[in-house]
């Protein structure tokens, strides 16, 4: 791999909703960054201006664009220039871009360093009850035949032992837990919206009772849901 460069890829976690959420160690890195790189620049530009950091060089690296944008950001590395990755919210990698930036770095001998933030993960396992131990995150769920193939291989008990976690779209919540109930079983859920916010709203019960719940609701915000581990046994009719 070679001597490590002057210039460094900072991987900074931002609030998942509430701003007083950010770090000090995450405000210092942004603060002493050269170029600011962000899913959406709109976003990041709001904390900025929010914690008054000022006349930073922000450049957008997305899904879409990332594998365009490296060389040049391995050429401001080369330069000697500190650069800081975030997302739209939480920890950049997981569930959003980064890690060919990331890999990129590490085989051109840049050093890569973090500052840690707050997780949708982490913080719903923990309001949920549930014992966090042992968790499988799935990200964002697919829709449709996709959502109820993976639904089928978590029938079959891969994951028994584990929390399951993933996040949906208000539009899909129902359906989503429509197809569990028909696909896996009626075990304990947890549904979380809009963490950390002002509209902050958690739920528990048995999958059919969160459809019956969220039934004549509209839902709205972003949704976090975790599932418990091996469900109660039925009972033998």
């Amino acid at each position: 791999m070679g001597v490590e460069k002057e210039g460094i890829l900072w991987l900074v976690g931002t609030p998942i909703g509430n701003l007083d959420d950010i770090t000090l160690r995450a405000l210092n890195v942004l603060k002493k960054s050269d170029v600011i790189l962000a899913e959406d620049t709109r976003r990041i530009m709001k904390l900025l201006i929010h914690f008054d950091i000022l006349n930073k060089h922000t450049f957008s690296l997305n899904v879409n664009n990332q594998s365009r944008q490296i060389p040049g950001i391995l050429k401001l590395l080369d330069e000697g220039k500190t650069i800081s990755l975030v997302s739209d919210a939480g920890m950049p990698v997981i569930s959003d871009p980064g890690n060919e930036l990331v890999e990129a770095c590490i085989n051109n001998a840049f050093k890569v360093d973090i500052a840690p933030g707050p997780s949708s993960v982490s913080t719903a396992i923990a309001l949920s009850g549930f014992p966090g131990s042992h968790y499988t995150s799935f990200g964002f769920i697919p829709r449709g035949k996709n959502r109820r193939r993976l639904f089928r291989k978590l029938a079959e008990g891969l994951y028994n032992d584990s929390l399951i976690v993933f996040f949906d779209s208000p539009y899909r919540l129902k359906g989503t837990l429509k197809d569990w109930l028909d696909i896996v079983d009626d075990r304990l859920c947890f549904v979380a919206r809009e963490l950390t916010k002002v509209h902050q709203e958690i739920y528990k019960g048995r999958v059919s009772e969160l459809i019956s719940h969220f039934e004549d609701d509209k839902i709205l915000g972003e949704i976090t849901v975790v599932m418990s581990g091996i469900s109660e046994p039925k009972e033998d009719k």
